[in-house]
């Protein structure tokens, strides 16, 4: 290959790459198609960002010339041989002529910058697919379109239209963002954390080169400790939560999905609705090993954590975290905003508070959190006693910055690998504490809140590692045909769930008759309309609850005749359940993620708003041990037995959710389930109502294996 600078012999790039991506992310040599000699244009700022690479760069322009002092070369057949990455800064109506000359040449990779492809539109999207077929029939690997390419400083490549972005530090960190503008802001975060970037990625379009493939990049490099994923919507949920969980097994990621105010397309049960893309891409982000955050500056102050620190998998529950501070107001900082994240902050052993009497003076606070007043000398030995506390697994230090009281590294000696330190003071000084506390892998914060983000962080990624899933299944039946409230109920009778002693009639004698079998004065009945047709029977006054004597059940009957379309439906009369808490267990085949199941709380609050009201979610098959972690995800008064309705019975609830997963993930045709309400009783979890959602197989184009 010949040298693309004047006197300069040319790399040697014939040896294949040892990842399959490796053309594209870590290139030995580039073609910049669209190079430009004026300084205004995209094509001219990505060869200045490509100015330092050590490799060989080629500028390509159809009017030859010379570029920040390369030779250009008018296309790409003029390259003296293959080249691993093709930048293409051209107008989107030229990408697949140029990606077809790229593949002529031998490119095995390519990077498209434009916009102008399914995300504006019927034309941009036919562009699209005709991007893509070029692509596919060259064998080259593609990036984008619509992005602003990556940032690799660990291997010296900058392909992006930033060129300040060349100065950013090399680390241990990688980043895939959807947004390019997202993955340089997140790089410049972490500059500014004092953080280096191993590889940031935006993924535009994500035609080829998606989420699973830079997963799988990262979770095989060595030199990645920790992954930062910033999600705006999800093609292929099932490859995405694959890989999420082949990387979350060998090092940690934070994920931040944008779009809260989206709550997608409603479903024809409430379940549907409560199921919306960015609550089910959070929880199954969450149960494929991420750590969940709510903003960029949040997913930082969590990466500075894990890219150092990483517990060993356990239950939240079982994580303990102490907070050791030099001032007491920002150890209640700490504690408080650990509490509000679920964190455990355990008292300590009697032995441990009888040593501290012993290091600290009186007036100091020698509980969890341990506020010591202005440290003294005895400072490290109070951050190793708590540290060693059995029931402690990371410790939350925060000191001010007082040359000749404390210093941080000194504080820490022992200690290090289990603790996070936080300190306040002049910017340069912070710096210097940053620099060689990391040097010992402490991460360093400069204030309370980022501390607790980050000890949070340590938790929820142990907590997330400590629950296993289910193994996968494949839908194998069919139920065939719709199902009415009676038989969708016989159907999790099958399944172990109880239901209350029931009769479907088809008359009005019929129904009299199981009155007298079932109530009376003090048995009071529900009449409902059976029709597999009325999804919800209550929204049409077809549910009639308190039927004590016959006069009351002919009111209901007339009632229910009433209903538009009632001829040749029947009626279904019921015990009624004794008093308790009511919840929704229901399940969803989503588009994107396939089989879901849902917990939250029922009756006519499931679609109220207030605390405690959003539904957990989680993907199925669920495992025993993850049904249970649903239920426990329950607001504690909910659990406890709110307002005198008698406690959850855990279990059985869990078996609950269990019996909804199976049935679900085993027919094909089954789109949803409604268990709404399922009253908590003294005699456990009782289905009051039961709507089973089914579509044709010839019309069901979404086929997720569960």
């Amino acid at each position: 290959m010949t040298a693309t600078r004047a006197g300069e012999a040319a790399l040697d790039t014939s040896a294949l790459s040892a990842h399959p991506l490796d053309a594209l992310l870590r290139p030995r040599s580039i073609a910049v198609v669209g190079a430009s000699a004026s300084p205004d244009k995209a094509g001219h700022a990505m060869m200045q960002a490509l100015d330092g690479f050590a490799g060989d760069l080629f500028p390509v322009n159809p009017r030859g010339g010379t570029i920040l002092g390369r030779t250009a070369v008018t296309g790409l057949g003029e390259l003296p041989g293959p080249v691993d990455l093709a930048v293409l800064v051209v107008p989107p109506q030229a990408v697949p002529g140029a990606i077809e000359q790229a593949a002529e040449a031998g490119v095995r990779a390519a990077v498209v910058c434009a916009g102008g492809f399914a995300e504006s539109g019927p034309a941009g999207h036919e562009l699209q697919q005709r991007t893509i077929e070029a692509a596919r029939q060259g064998g080259v690997r593609l990036l984008g379109p619509n992005t602003s390419g990556f940032m690799n400083p660990v291997d010296g490549v900058f392909a992006n239209f930033m060129p300040a972005a060349a100065a950013l530090r090399p680390g241990t960190v990688g980043v895939v963002a959807q947004s390019g503008g997202i993955n340089l802001a997140i790089a410049f975060l972490l500059e500014r954390a004092g953080i280096g970037l191993r590889l940031g990625v935006g993924l535009g379009n994500a035609v080829d080169v998606g989420f699973a493939d830079m997963l799988e990049f990262f979770a095989g490099d060595d030199t990645t400790t920790a992954v930062g994923l910033h999600v705006e919507g999800v093609a292929d949920g099932d490859a995405l939560v694959a890989a999420l969980r082949r990387v979350t097994a060998r090092k940690p990621v934070v994920a931040f999905k944008v779009g809260r105010s989206d709550v997608g397309d409603f479903a024809k049960s409430h379940t549907g609705s409560l199921t919306g893309s960015y609550a089910l891409t959070r929880a199954a982000l969450a149960q494929a090993g991420a750590v969940v955050v709510d903003g960029l500056d949040e997913m930082v102050a969590a990466l500075q954590a894990l890219r150092s620190v990483r517990l060993p998998a356990a239950p939240r529950s079982a994580t303990g975290v102490a907070v050791l501070t030099g001032q007491a107001g920002p150890g209640l900082v700490v504690a408080d905003a650990l509490g509000a994240r679920g964190v455990r902050v355990p008292e300590l052993a009697p032995a441990t508070l009888d040593r501290l009497g012993e290091l600290l003076p009186p007036l100091t606070y020698q509980r969890n959190p341990v506020d010591t007043g202005r440290p003294s000398d005895t400072f490290p030995d109070v951050l190793r006693l708590v540290a060693a506390e059995p029931g402690i697994d990371a410790v939350g230090v925060y000191a001010l910055d007082e040359p000749g009281v404390l210093d941080p590294v000194t504080a820490v000696a022992g200690a290090a690998g289990r603790v996070l330190y936080a300190t306040g003071g002049p910017a340069d000084a912070v710096e210097r504490h940053r620099v060689r506390l990391a040097e010992i892998g402490v991460p360093l914060y400069s204030g309370p809140g980022d501390l607790a983000i980050g000890l949070a962080a340590l938790v929820s990624d142990a907590a997330a590692r400590a629950v296993p899933d289910a193994p996968p299944v494949t839908a194998t039946r069919t139920l065939g045909r719709d199902l009415d409230e009676d038989e969708a109920k016989s159907l999790f009778e099958a399944q172990g769930l109880r239901t209350m002693g029931r009769r479907a009639v088809a008359d009005r004698a019929a129904a009299h008759d199981v009155l007298d079998e079932l109530g009376g004065p003090d048995n009071p009945v529900v009449v409902k309309v059976l029709d597999a047709a009325v999804l919800h029977k209550s929204d049409v006054g077809g549910v009639h609850v308190g039927v004590r004597s016959h006069a009351e059940l002919d009111a209901a009957l007339d009632a229910i005749d009433k209903i538009d379309g009632t001829s040749g439906r029947r009626y279904l009369v019921e015990e009624q359940a004794p008093g308790g808490t009511e919840l929704i267990v229901g399940g969803v085949r989503d588009a994107v993620f396939g089989p879901v199941v849902l917990l939250g709380l029922g009756g006519v609050g499931v679609e109220l708003g207030g605390s405690g009201a959003e539904p957990v979610l989680r993907l199925a098959p669920l495992s025993a041990e993850r049904a249970a972690e649903m239920v426990d995800a329950l607001p504690a008064a909910v659990l406890d037995g709110f307002r005198g309705a008698p406690p959850v019975d855990r279990g059985a609830l869990a078996a609950t959710l269990i019996a909804v997963s199976d049935v679900l993930t085993a027919h094909r045709d089954i789109t949803e389930i409604d268990l709404n309400p399922v009253r908590v009783t003294s005699r456990g979890p009782v289905v009051l109502d039961a709507v089973v959602v089914r579509t044709p197989e010839e019309e069901n184009h979404v086929q997720h294996n569960a």
